[in-house]
């Protein structure tokens, strides 16, 4: 979850230097008006008030940050009527400046009341100090940008000689949110940051810090040839600006087996650097590599990213939820069992071996496909809280599949490529292994020549759908198949479980 800081230092700053005197009503809201919107609290504790006025009935509230961030500021009241309230804040001491702010709601509008306790201090520090640190303490630290994770907000790791530290948010110049790239921060660059330290699920960050300096790398990727390396294997080559001594590489041990680096060639400050990636057996992959340089006392790095195509590997969906999370591709049939979003093509998706979840299908509100189609998709083995998904996925090909009367099955030509779906009350069954058995609707009656647990079983997998689900005579079943006829007798062929309805 984003935690969103409330005030910078500098209107921390202005607002201590605003007397009593000086405080302006505002006037912006006619709903609800405050005497001031900023508060100004001692650092050794105490309290102050602002007049609240008010059209209508209204609230109190304090934005909580991280868990118990505020309880050190006190309310007089959190609730109010219309007309004038004399509103009341208190603090307990603190060591550190604090802020926090209040939000007065009425009438469908909100008055945002910023509260400040003493000059927040910002400490110089390294990463260890910082992850030690109380939270909601400024830190100022330097270090070099060692991964970035997100660059709309400017989420990204940043490493001293004492550690890692995640920065989660990064404001640009002016100190506005998701504008990270206006910085031209680089993986590799020194960089000097300050903000308030957080923690999310245990782990310590700095949260929307401001950039105070930065020093770019000695060394920087220019551009890249063959990004995308095709199954086949193939060669990958880098080119680099280097002002530094020398350039090394490092290859991440999960790619050590397939990528090697096959010459380095470097002429004043331009490096060429080529790697050899063998053929690719298994599924998508890709990795990262990181190039090093320095200027004799410190390290510099830049990193690229390249990535190989693979194998589809045609699989079950037993098979696929069988297999690790990762980004090789299978390739997937069966039938649309449900849509739970027709947009995004979210839905459920299940053969003779189980049923899967596929979270979302590209493009899939132009594909036309519906409840009971059989469709083939090519995506990734995913997973959300534990539960296996289908994950980028993108469909291949589709069978519509009609639903369709007995008695308009018996009157349509014989085809093994056109596919119905029935609903029938079973009659008789004339062999429970195979599932063959008669299908009634109204007054007419179809003979299912094979109904089968799902799209794709054969031989023994055929077998026992019947016995398996406890399916009876008196039973209602849907059924997709396939019109055929035997010694001229019409019947539905190869039948694809689809539902059924138990009779007590």
């Amino acid at each position: 979850m984003k935690l969103r800081y409330l005030f910078s230092l500098l209107i921390a700053t202005v607002a201590l230097m605003t007397s009593c005197a000086e405080e302006e009503t505002v006037t912006l809201l006619k709903e609800i008006q405050v005497s001031s919107s900023y508060v100004s609290l001692p650092v050794g504790g105490g309290n102050a008030k602002i007049t609240v006025t008010a059209q209508d009935s209204w609230t109190a509230e304090k934005v909580i940050t991280k868990k118990d961030s505020v309880k050190w500021l006190t309310i007089s009241s959190v609730t109010g009527s219309a007309g004038e309230t004399e509103l009341t804040f208190s603090a307990t001491s603190a060591i550190d400046g604090r802020t926090a702010e209040v939000l007065l709601r009425s009438g469908g509008k909100t008055q945002r009341i910023n509260i400040i306790q003493g000059v927040a201090k910002i400490s110089e520090a390294k990463v260890s100090e910082v992850k030690a640190g109380p939270d909601g303490k400024t830190f100022r630290v330097t270090g070099v940008v060692s991964s970035i994770v997100n660059t709309q907000y400017g989420n990204w790791y940043l490493t001293d000689a004492t550690g890692t530290l995640y920065i989660y948010g990064t404001l640009d110049k002016k100190g506005a949110e998701k504008n990270f790239l206006s910085l031209g921060l680089e993986v590799g660059d020194e960089v000097t940051v300050e903000g308030p330290k957080s923690s999310y699920k245990g782990d310590p960050q700095l949260v929307n810090v401001m950039v105070i300096k930065i020093n770019k790398s000695l060394i920087r990727v220019d551009s890249v040839e063959n990004e995308v390396i095709p199954l086949e294997g193939g060669e990958f080559t880098t080119y680099l600006t280097c002002k530094g001594q020398g350039v090394s590489v490092e290859i991440p041990e999960d790619a050590k087996s397939w990528l090697s680096i096959s010459s380095i060639q470097s002429a004043g400050t331009n490096a060429v650097v080529k790697f050899k990636a063998a053929a690719n057996t298994g599924g998508d992959r890709g990795t990262t590599l990181t190039f090093h340089t320095t200027d004799g006392a410190k390290d510099y790095t830049t990193q690229t990213t390249l990535s190989q195509k693979g194998a589809i590997i045609k699989a079950t969906v037993a098979e696929f939820l069988a297999a690790e999370v990762g980004n090789t591709q299978y390739r997937l049939t069966g039938v649309v069992t449900k849509i739970s979003d027709a947009t995004k093509g979210r839905l459920d998706l299940r053969d003779f071996s189980g049923e899967v979840y596929v979270y979302g299908i590209q493009d899939f509100q132009t594909k036309g496909v519906k409840v009971g189609d059989i469709i083939t998709i090519v995506g990734k083995r995913a997973a959300y809280n534990g539960v296996a998904q289908v994950g980028s996925a993108i469909l291949e090909s589709a069978i519509p599949v009609t639903a369709a009367t007995i008695a308009e099955v018996l009157t349509k030509p014989d085809s093994n490529t056109t596919y119905y779906m029935v609903t029938g009350q079973i009659t008789s069954i004339a062999n429970a292994v195979y599932g063959n058995l008669y299908l009634k609707e109204g007054g007419s009656e179809i003979y299912v020549y094979g109904c089968y647990p799902g799209y794709g079983a054969t031989g023994d997998f055929r077998k026992n759908l019947l016995a398996d689900k406890g399916i009876k005579v008196g039973d209602t079943l849907t059924v997709i198949g396939t019109k055929s006829s035997y010694n001229g007798v019409p019947q539905l062929a190869n039948g694809i479980y689809f539902s059924h309805v138990s009779v007590p």
